[in-house]
This record gives C-alpha cells, sequence and structure tokens, in this order.
C-alpha cells in the first residue's frame, strides 16, 4: 500500500517509528512495509487492523484500486468486492485518482530532494 506524507505523519503520532512501518522505494514512492506476507500493522491473531481508526487513505478506500492499464476497478482479491454498488466504486474511484496524484506528486518531490541532496554532497566533497 502506497503512503501519503500525511498518512506517515498521522501513523507517527500515534507513537510509531517511521522506521517500523515505511519502505521508500528507489523512485521516491512511501509504502506501507510486509511482515509474513502481511501489513506490518495486520494482526493474523485477530485478523484485524491494529492502526484502523489511523489507516492510510488507500486503505480506506480499499477494495477499489488502480489496475495498471486497465484504470480503476474492484479488486477481486477482497472477499467483501460484491458489497459496493456502483455509485460507492464511482465516488472511490474519484478519490482513489486524486490520491494516486498526490501520491506520484509526493514521490517526484523526494526525487528531487534527494538529488539536490545529492548535488551539495558533491559540492561539499570537492572543496
Amino acid at each position: 500500500m502506497l503512503l501519503t506524507n500525511a498518512d506517515i505523519e498521522r501513523l507517527e503520532r500515534k507513537g510509531y517509528s517511521k522506521d517500523f512501518f515505511v519502505q521508500f522505494a528507489a523512485a521516491g514512492y512511501a509504502k506501507l512495509r510486509n511482515r509474513r506476507g502481511y501489513c506490518v500493522f495486520y494482526d493474523a491473531e485477530t485478523k484485524r487492523c491494529s492502526v484502523y481508526r489511523e489507516r492510510p487513505l488507500g486503505c480506506r478506500l480499499y477494495p477499489v484500486i488502480y489496475f495498471e492499464g486497465k484504470g480503476v476497478d474492484v479488486d477481486n482479491l477482497c472477499p467483501a468486492r460484491n458489497k459496493w454498488n456502483r455509485k460507492q466504486i464511482e465516488k472511490k474511484s474519484a478519490k482513489l485518482m486524486k490520491l494516486i496524484e498526490k501520491i506520484d506528486s509526493e514521490a517526484k518531490q523526494r526525487r528531487i530532494n534527494i538529488a539536490l541532496s545529492n548535488n551539495t554532497n558533491q559540492q561539499t566533497g570537492d572543496l
């Protein structure tokens, strides 16, 4: 699950360390860490999310997901996929597209920040 800066900040305010739950990809994307094939916040014993009230926006929009090359649809793997009507799916789809734009923008900014940091480090090393 991809994360926004707001998702990360909300979970940090609840006392979780970013190192515990965030994995940064080379392209600048922040995503939830997995452990044993599940989100780090998934409690396999109770089969519940341990941060349900603070869960990321992408989790809130699930089971509506974006399929590369296909667009937005309901995840066929979700056991509750049939409980959503078309109107609910369309509403979540609009929110999901805005979320994707935000995530892409934040990932781009992280790449820029890394490039600037690397450039600064190189210039400092040249002195």
